[in-house]
């Protein structure tokens, strides 16, 4: 039973006795009976305000709670010349205006929060209260090389390859260094925070490849010139020393002449190799800015097979070609990309090493190059030192050929991969579409506008 129920048949019970008496008096004392009609008046009228003053309150209450259960923070009551009354609508009021603006507060640092998250280069993963990705940034799928659909509801254990083990096993408050291919290097670390009264988790995933690559061409580049300096001005002195001992050669025995001649020999060519290898760790680093122009990537293609072609024929190598129709041009350094293709193409013929197979293969939207092999593929315990400088699993090798193609590609703004494939074959994929702005704009439109063939 509500309030204003009660309170009415309250009043009637009241007025009900007051008018039973008044009716006992009609007959006995009529001046009784007049005082008890008109205290019932007053009674009655007295009433009706009591109603008024106790309804009217109670219809604002309701009216006010049935805004705040509706989220509608806009409604406010102005005052009736009730004292109490009036009190209770300044209270209410008061509180509706720092409701409504501690909503706006909150709704305008919630969608600066999700802005930047979504803009943040940091990948984020929000975790559930069951441990699975509730949602995470586009950094995130960037990453993590998935689109969001693939990742939503799953446990970070379950994210294929080495997220998988590195995600699964990572503590809260622990940080994990997460290493793809050789080149892509990640930071992981964990967190919590507060939802209704609950504990959330939520994973970070910071890129550390460009610092990394950064770091360790500083903690390089000076010793590899110095080296190269010092070397390069000995060597120079001693094949000009060792060039002059020939004009003594006729005064030896003749005998003694041709061992004589040949340890001379030896020596400039054992220093002349010893200044080219120092050469190629400082080409390394001496390596210019690219300069893009547009250039048919399949005239390079072609000319790095030519390049290769007597190679290819002594190992019984056969070439296969399925490039994208017509001219292929991007803007890029054609030297820079030729020296990279043709370190690339030599690399996979090396693992063939005889009787195999090539393949070259491109598209044009987007415009991509894949070179396969069918050599042995990569093992598990090699991928993640791939693009690590001086790194080689050859005997003589240096280690700096996949580190030359990294910095050309990753200076062009290109991504790439080398990884073995499902069906066996290991393949070496760029993807020509530049992520910085590397390309020069009238180099990039120009690239884009349409070019004549190049004669074959």
């Amino acid at each position: 039973m509500s309030l204003r129920t009660k309170y009415i048949l309250f009043v009637v019970l009241i007025h009900a006795a007051i008018a039973a008496l008044a009716m006992q008096f009609r007959s006995t004392n009529m001046w009784l009976f007049m005082a008890t009609e008109l205290l019932l008046i007053v009674t009655a009228v007295l009433s009706i305000q009591l109603y008024r003053g106790f309804v009217r309150p109670l219809n604002l209450i309701a009216a006010g709670t049935e805004a705040i259960r509706d989220r509608d923070f806009t409604m406010k009551f102005l005052p009736v010349g009730q004292q109490e009354m009036d009190q209770l609508i300044d209270t209410y009021n008061t509180m509706i205006d720092e409701l409504r603006q501690e909503r706006v507060t909150q709704h305008e640092k919630s969608y600066l929060l999700e802005r930047l998250i979504a803009a943040s280069p940091a990948g984020i993963l929000l975790l559930s209260f069951e441990g699975t990705i509730e949602s995470l940034n586009p950094a995130a799928e960037r990453c993590l090389h998935l689109p969001a659909a693939e990742l939503l509801g799953k446990r970070p254990a379950e994210l294929p390859g080495e997220w998988g083990r590195a995600l699964g096993a990572l503590e809260p408050g622990q940080t994990e260094v997460v290493q793809l291919s050789g080149l892509q290097t990640y930071r992981a670390s964990t967190s919590h925070f507060l939802d209704r009264g609950f504990t959330r988790y939520f994973i970070l995933l910071e890129e550390l490849t460009q610092e990394l690559i950064r770091q360790e061409k500083q903690a390089y580049e000076k010793l590899i010139r110095m080296m190269s300096h010092e070397i390069n001005n000995s060597i120079g002195a001693v094949n000009s020393i060792l060039q002059s001992f020939r004009y003594y050669a006729p005064q030896l025995a003749a005998d003694d002449r041709p061992d004589f001649e040949e340890a001379l020999d030896v020596s400039v060519n054992r220093n002349t190799h010893l200044a080219n290898f120092i050469a190629s760790f400082a080409n390394l680093v001496r390596l210019p800015a690219p300069t893009p122009r547009p250039t048919d990537v399949h005239e390079l293609l072609k000319a790095t097979c030519r390049l290769l072609q007597v190679q290819s024929e002594k190992r019984n190598i056969t070439w296969h070609w399925e490039l994208a129709p017509g001219p292929l041009y991007v803007a890029l350094d054609a030297q820079q990309m030729e020296q990279a293709l043709l370190n690339i193409c030599k690399n996979a013929l090396e693992a063939i090493d005889h009787d195999g197979n090539l393949w070259v293969r491109t598209t044009a939207q987007p415009p991509v190059v894949l070179i396969e092999n069918d050599g042995p593929g990569i093992p598990p315990e090699v991928q993640p030192h791939l693009f690590t400088p001086f790194f080689s699993t050859k005997r003589d090798g240096q280690g700096i050929g996949l580190t030359m193609i990294r910095d050309i590609l990753l200076h062009h703004g290109f991504s790439f991969s080398l990884a073995t494939q499902p069906n066996g074959r290991t393949g070496f994929t760029i993807n020509l579409v530049s992520t910085t702005s590397a390309a020069a704009p009238d180099a990039v439109s120009a690239a884009k506008s349409p070019m004549p063939a190049t004669p074959a």
